[in-house]
């Protein structure tokens, strides 16, 4: 796969196939050949259309109600973990009483907020939005653009607020609520430091392990019309822009992968099978699958408890006081959303534990959301949820783009908003 910051001429990055698009199912990423939109016709359930390249009604309104879950139950993981980061779980007890925290509790000043988790999230779906619009100049490197949205996200973290000046900005980063530092990772800050695209054979930040890279590529998977192997590879190329162990890359990988077959309407246990499979083929990938493993053996052994999310955390990567590597934090979220009775008992179980509660929290959230969906968050929590506004139009604008692209943008499109929103350059 290509690793250069420069586009590829048109030839070698036609546009992609997918459920609304009409275009050839022959499509690259970053110069590698590859089905992206798999096969003709997919849709949000894995179900072949009734025509080729189109989505019915119902299809839309599933497809919209699982992107708006995996953001928004991501945002409400993270906001619901964010009071317990670095505490050990006999601090949490302590703080909250025997069951640990039960209901959102207050963090940088009130309840709901979110983390720069949820903020990279956010800039995450706005280049994927943009790449898609990029189609439209004949150029088509994903990579690129999720890389410059990682930039404009690292500009939020040193300015006061919006630069009116900045053409590219569009309409995220022109939310003022972003332009605050809510306990971004070290690997984070210096990734995106600099210009310096980081790449597999390349990447920043050699051995960071810590899940921010994976909290932060949920969006991955809501590319519904991606064959699940170039959703893998997409998600770790853009993971190692800042977080370069295999550990932390993969993680990230596996987790995309884990959103896109819920997002089609998989069962969770046949999605992390299929991610199992996946990245059996990656150098590196042992300790991802044996947090995985770990996470679909424990469910049988007993009921859910802070034990048995200790047990499942046990990797190499463990360190508790917020020291989880990747892998387990990831393997703590698949084990709590594989025995949730519902959302609320998900999260719970996610964030009282020793280990990083915002990460496993967002990690859980999303996946419970891709699962079953917008309507199954707590309303109570959503309500105070900071940026609840942002994270829907954002989502529904995503969805939109998915479904509808050919009709917002491009060049027999009537002048519109869309590429003001998402400008390219």
């Amino acid at each position: 796969m290509d690793h250069t910051t420069t586009e590829k001429p048109a030839e070698e990055h036609t546009a992609p196939a997918g459920p609304g698009t009409g275009a050839r199912a022959d499509a690259t990423l970053g110069g590698r050949s590859g089905t992206l939109g798999g096969r003709s016709g997919a849709t949000p359930g894995g179900r072949s259309g009734a025509a080729v390249g189109l989505w019915g009604r119902a299809e839309q309104q599933d497809f919209r109600s699982r992107v708006r879950g995996t953001l928004l139950g991501s945002a409400l993981g993270d906001a619901f973990g964010a009071p317990l980061a670095d505490l050990p779980l006999d601090a949490v007890r302590e703080a909250h009483g025997p069951q640990g925290l039960t209901e959102p509790a207050p963090a940088y000043g009130r309840r709901g907020t979110v983390t720069a988790a949820t903020q990279l999230t956010l800039f995450t779906v706005d280049g994927l939005i943009r790449a898609h619009v990029r189609r439209d100049t004949g150029a088509w490197h994903p990579p690129t653009d999720i890389h410059r949205a990682y930039l404009r996200w690292a500009v939020t973290q040193h300015d006061w607020g919006p630069d009116e000046r900045r053409k590219d900005n569009g309409w995220l980063a022109r939310q003022e609520w972003l332009y605050a530092r809510r306990g971004p990772g070290r690997a984070c800050m210096t990734g995106f430091a600099d210009d310096v695209l980081g790449t597999l054979d390349q990447p920043k930040n050699p051995t960071a392990r810590d899940a921010a890279a994976a909290t932060r590529s949920g969006p991955f998977g809501l590319l519904v019309g991606w064959d699940p192997a170039l959703v893998l590879q997409l998600a770790t190329e853009c993971a190692a822009q800042s977080h370069g162990h295999p550990a932390a890359y993969l993680s990230a990988g596996a987790f995309a992968v884990i959103v896109h077959g819920l997002t089609r309407g998989d069962s969770l246990d046949a999605a992390i099978q299929r991610a199992l499979g996946l990245l059996g083929a990656r150098p590196g990938h042992q300790n991802v699958t044996d947090a995985l493993q770990r996470a679909v053996a424990a469910v049988p052994q007993g009921p859910p408890s802070p034990e048995a999310v200790a047990s499942v955390a046990a990797g190499e990567g463990g360190g508790g006081g917020g020291g989880l590597g990747a892998e387990d934090a990831l393997a703590v979220a698949v084990y709590c959303a594989l025995v949730a009775e519902d959302v609320p008992h998900g999260l719970r179980l996610a964030v009282n534990h020793d280990g990083d509660s915002t990460a496993a929290g967002a990690l859980c959230g999303a996946l419970l959301g891709a699962l079953h969906g917008e309507t199954a968050l707590p309303g109570a929590w959503l309500a105070d949820l900071e940026g609840r506004a942002t994270l829907l139009e954002i989502a529904d604008d995503f969805a939109l783009e998915m479904t509808q692209g050919p009709t917002l943008h491009g060049p027999a499109v009537p002048a519109s908003g869309w590429p003001a929103r998402y400008p390219v350059g």
